[in-house]
């Protein structure tokens, strides 16, 4: 049995097996979020979570664990028929409809640029400061 490796010797050797990512693999810095740009809608299931989980609460007052409010509310619209899903469906898609229309005016506002109030991000006191240094004296004047 020349060439067969022990049990020990077989493991020892899988664990040392490490594969290193290639480079330019890793993530990248994701880009900065805009703050103002509009949230998605919530879909269906999300609306119904919101109702759900008020009535959840009422009901087991002492339950704290989420996964299990997210584990009751999944098996509950699992159970619905699609007549009594039809009410969060709607709400959803009036959601979405006004998510459309927010995201249109964010994308135009974004496309038209800044507005001449917005020209500088300079505060007041920065343009005053350099103001006052183009008037001609480079000196700075000491209070002793």
């Amino acid at each position: 049995m020349k060439g067969a490796k022990s049990k020990t010797e077989t493991r020892s050797s899988k664990l040392s097996v490490t594969k290193k990512p290639a480079k330019g693999a890793g993530r990248g810095k994701a880009a900065a979020k805009d703050p103002n740009k509009p949230k998605r809608p919530a879909s269906a299931f999300f609306v119904f979570m919101e109702d759900f989980r008020e009535t959840f609460k009422k009901e087991n007052p002492k339950n704290k664990s989420v996964a299990t409010v997210g584990k009751a509310a999944g098996d509950k619209w699992k159970s619905l028929s699609d007549s009594e899903k039809a009410p969060y469906v709607a709400k959803a898609e009036k959601r979405k409809v006004e998510y459309e229309k927010n995201i249109k005016a964010y994308n135009k506002k974004l496309e038209e640029g800044p507005k001449e109030d917005e020209e500088s991000d300079k505060s007041v006191s920065e343009v005053n400061d350099e103001d006052d240094a183009e008037d001609g004296s480079e000196e700075e004047e000491d209070d002793d």
